[in-house]
C-alpha cells in the first residue's frame, strides 16, 4: 500500500498564507480534550455532533470500518488510514475531513500513555451545511473536479484555536446550548472558505454527484447480501451508468462492485468475531454462494485466511 499525496488539500483560507497551529495552542486543546476522554475510546458530546478519541497505545492490527462525514482536527499523536490501495496519516499539523462513506482500515501511529492520540471529531451533518452554504457561496458554489473521500491537508491554526474556545465553553456549561452551535459554525464556515471548501461544499448540495452517489452508498450498506447490477445502481442514484460508475470510483476509489465486496467481507468478519459465526455460515450470510471464492478474497483483504484471522484476533 501507498503512501498517497492525491487527496492533499489546502485548509487555509483563500488567500491566507499556510503556517502551522502553535504548539502551545496544541497541547492547550490536547488538555481540554482528555477531559472529555477517562479511558481509551470515543465519547460523543451529547447533542453537539461532537466526539473526543482517546488512545494510549499504537496499534499492530488494523482496524475496519465505515468511514462518517466529518472533520478531525488531532491535538496530539497520529493515526493512519487506508482506502483501497491509498494510505493517509493525519497528526497535530495535518487535518482530515471524510466526505464519504467508505470502509477504510484504521490504524493508531502515535500514542502512549503519557501522550495519547487524542482527537475531536466535528461531524459533517448534510442539512446543517446547507444553511452554512447558502452562506459562504451567496452566488453559489464554484465547480470542482470530482468530489473525493478523504481529504487530508496542513491543520488550520484559526480552527485549533476555536477548537479550543470551543471546549472550554461545553467544559464551563455557561451559555453553552448558545454559544457551542455558533463556534461549530465558525469551524465549518472555516472549512468551506478554505481552498477545499466548494468540493467538501459537494456533502451538502442538493442532487450534486455526491448526493447521488451517497444514495447508492446507502443501499449498499443496506443491502450489502443482495446481487445488483451497476445499472440498478445507477438508476437508484439517477445518474446514467457511465456517469454513475465514474464518479462513484472517483468518491470511493473503488468500484461499486469492489465496495459492496469490502462491505460483505467486513460484515462476514464482524459476523464470526462478535457473534459466533463459523466461516461457511459467515460467508453465506453475506452473500457469497462460493466458500472458497470468499476464502481467497477475505484473505486477500485482511492478510489471512478467514480461521487464521479469527485465532489471531481472539489471542489478541
Amino acid at each position: 500500500m501507498l503512501q498517497s499525496n492525491e487527496n492533499l488539500v489546502s485548509f487555509a483560507t483563500a488567500g491566507d498564507n499556510e503556517y502551522p497551529p502553535d504548539s502551545g495552542d496544541l497541547k492547550n486543546l490536547a488538555d481540554l480534550l482528555a477531559k472529555f476522554a477517562p479511558h481509551d475510546g470515543r465519547f460523543d458530546l451529547s447533542g453537539y455532533g461532537l466526539h473526543v478519541v482517546k488512545e494510549t497505545k499504537t496499534t499492530a492490527e488494523t482496524t475496519r470500518t465505515m468511514s462518517q462525514p466529518g472533520m478531525c482536527i488531532v491535538a496530539q499523536g497520529a493515526k493512519r488510514v487506508s482506502l483501497a490501495h491509498h494510505s493517509f496519516e493525519y497528526n497535530e499539523s495535518r487535518m482530515v475531513v471524510y466526505a464519504a462513506e467508505v470502509p477504510v482500515g484504521a490504524s493508531i501511529v502515535k500514542a502512549s500513555p503519557e501522550e495519547p492520540f487524542l482527537c475531536l471529531v466535528v461531524d459533517l451533518d448534510p442539512q446543517k451545511l446547507i444553511d452554512l452554504i447558502l452562506k459562504v457561496f451567496p452566488r453559489g458554489v464554484p465547480k470542482t473536479p470530482n468530489t473525493q473521500a478523504i481529504y487530508v491537508g496542513n491543520s488550520n491554526p484559526k480552527i485549533v484555536t476555536a477548537a479550543i474556545r470551543l471546549m472550554n465553553l461545553i467544559l464551563q456549561q455557561e451559555e453553552a446550548d448558545l454559544l457551542v452551535p455558533l463556534v461549530i459554525d465558525e469551524i465549518l464556515i472555516r472549512l468551506l472558505r478554505s481552498s477545499a471548501g466548494p468540493s467538501i461544499a459537494q456533502i451538502g448540495i442538493a442532487d450534486s454527484h455526491a448526493q447521488k452517489v451517497a444514495r447508492a452508498i446507502a443501499w449498499l450498506k443496506a443491502n450489502y447480501a443482495t446481487p445488483i447490477k451497476v445499472e440498478d445502481l445507477a438508476a437508484i442514484s439517477r445518474m446514467s451508468p457511465s456517469s454513475f460508475y465514474s464518479h462513484f470510483k472517483s468518491l470511493t476509489s473503488m468500484s461499486p462492485l469492489q465496495f459492496q465486496k469490502t462491505l460483505r467481507l467486513q460484515e462476514a468478519r464482524h459476523l464470526m468475531m462478535t457473534r459466533g459465526a463459523d466461516v461457511s455460515s459467515a460467508s453465506l450470510q453475506v452473500g457469497y454462494a462460493s466458500l472458497s471464492q470468499f476464502s481467497r478474497e477475505y484473505s486477500r483483504l485482511f492478510g489471512r485466511a478467514p480461521s487464521k484471522d479469527m485465532a489471531q484476533l481472539r489471542s489478541a
